[in-house]
């Protein structure tokens, strides 16, 4: 259980939540579902808009009604089915709990209780840590503890996790878990084609789950370029030998000009580093910016000749930059449910080859996974290995990494008292988390081992 005996070090008023350096606005779409504005770390806004915009699945079955089964859960309300969480399973025991309020189908409010919570969570994981014994002697580290915001999502039979987190270096993690039970169909002769027998009569459909999010980054101003970073071999002589050869790595950079160039297929190639960047300069002259790094392993996306493909072809992009329009907000409508044939909103003609360079952009990023259902879904999908999403990190956006600056930092050497407090906070825990029985006394020995200063 995780406690906070001298209370949490974040506040949470209205809808703003304020952790460390950084200040967030969260709130609840009825349709979409979490939606976060004005995120900002040290005063200065990094994303103006973090949203989910739509989450589908497309099934398979040798059963009528699984075969034809497409569910775009907007048309159904993510937002709407954000339930009251349970404290100890849902979230740490002593979280912030948040309502939330939606207008639909009725003349008067509905109020989800406890619905969003919000808590700091320590992942086990230092976040950054040297221990030196080459040439000189210390230790350094941050413990990776993060600021959560987490919704949980049931539509049907599938619960969707959805957590924002936001850690001490500047970087931004957003994920996705599924869990709940496994829609399925009558297990017949050749359904093992489709799934997995889970049951006397039962067949686990096979499905993919695909989530698409909204990220309208403002790095270092509004307007800003996309910078495609990565590497390639080159072969050259060596310096020092006439007749010597090597393969030297060597750094490849880009900048994708149109909409078109930074459409990314779901099994396309596209550059490791992919970056937002903006026209101004960190203290080493590089172009301040944050790079997008994908969590996913989506199956595939329905075929072009399918006739309900436009209704959700946004899926069929693992990523997509375009030019910010107010007549662009978002990549599917509720009504695409209703008429898939002819949707509301087709998200490929958001793409128009439109130039991209120094401009107010947004990127769109799918997230997803296959699901092949198997016994071990049975009761529930497990939330382990069932979790995909994506980072914003910054990438030459500071001078050094900030988190150097975190009052949780430790860092000692072997001529000072690793057990006094203002050299080592961890020494000090056990006054002030008293609370904790028998906590064990802080000790180290890594400066007993015996080795060569160079």
């Amino acid at each position: 259980m995780q406690f906070e005996p001298q209370g949490p070090r974040y506040s949470v008023k209205n809808n703003q939540v304020l952790f460390q350096h950084w200040s967030i606005a969260f709130g609840n779409n009825a349709n979409s579902g979490p939606r976060l504005y004005d995120l900002r770390f040290k005063g200065e806004r990094i994303v103006y808009e973090l949203s989910i915009q739509e989450a589908i699945s497309v099934y398979g079955s040798n059963g009528p009604t699984g075969m034809v089964t497409r569910y775009m859960d907007g048309y159904f309300g993510i937002g709407r089915f954000v339930y009251h969480l349970v404290r100890g399973i849902d979230c740490p025991y002593f979280a912030t709990y948040v309502d939330t309020h939606y207008l639909l189908d009725s003349d008067t409010y509905v109020r989800n209780k406890d619905s969003i919570c919000i808590f700091e969570l320590n992942s086990g994981l230092p976040l950054r840590r040297h221990s030196s014994a080459l040439g000189s002697f210390y230790y350094g580290g941050l413990a990776n503890t993060v600021l959560v915001i987490r919704s949980i999502a049931t539509l049907g039979n599938y619960d969707y996790v959805f957590d924002f987190m936001f850690y001490q270096n500047g970087a931004i993690e957003t994920k996705v878990h599924a869990t709940g039970y496994i829609s399925s169909s009558f297990y017949m002769e050749g359904g093992n084609n489709y799934g997995n027998r889970v049951g006397p009569h039962t067949l686990g459909t096979i499905h993919t789950h695909f989530i698409n999010y909204k990220v309208d980054l403002d790095v270092g101003g509004i307007n800003n370029s996309v910078v495609a970073h990565d590497m390639e071999f080159e072969a050259v002589k060596v310096p020092w030998s006439s007749e010597g050869q090597i393969q030297r790595t060597r750094l490849t950079k880009k900048v994708l000009e149109n909409e078109n160039q930074t459409a990314f297929g779901l099994h396309s190639s596209m550059p490791r580093y992919i970056q937002f960047a903006s026209d101004k300069k960190n203290k080493w002259e590089n172009e301040r910016s944050y790079r997008i790094q994908m969590v996913s392993f989506a199956g595939d996306f329905l075929p072009e000749t399918s006739p309900v493909h436009n209704a959700m072809n946004w899926a069929k992009y693992k990523l997509a930059v375009t030019k910010r329009k107010d007549e662009e907000p978002q990549s599917s409508s509720i009504y695409n449910q209703n008429d898939p044939w002819s949707p509301t909103v087709k998200f490929s003609s958001f793409i128009n080859n439109e130039n991209i360079k120094d401009e107010d952009l947004v990127a769109w990023i799918t997230a997803g996974f296959l699901h092949i259902p198997h016994a071990e879904d049975i009761p529930n999908t497990v939330t382990a290995g069932n979790g995909v999403g994506f980072f914003l990190r910054p990438y030459n956006y500071f001078n050094e990494d900030p988190s150097v600056h975190s009052h949780d930092a430790v860092y000692f050497q072997p001529h000072e008292s690793y057990n006094s407090c203002s050299t080592n906070p961890l020494a000090c825990l056990r006054d002030t988390a008293a609370c904790a029985p028998q906590l064990p006394e802080f000790s180290y020995n890594g400066f007993d081992n015996t080795f060569v200063a160079i």
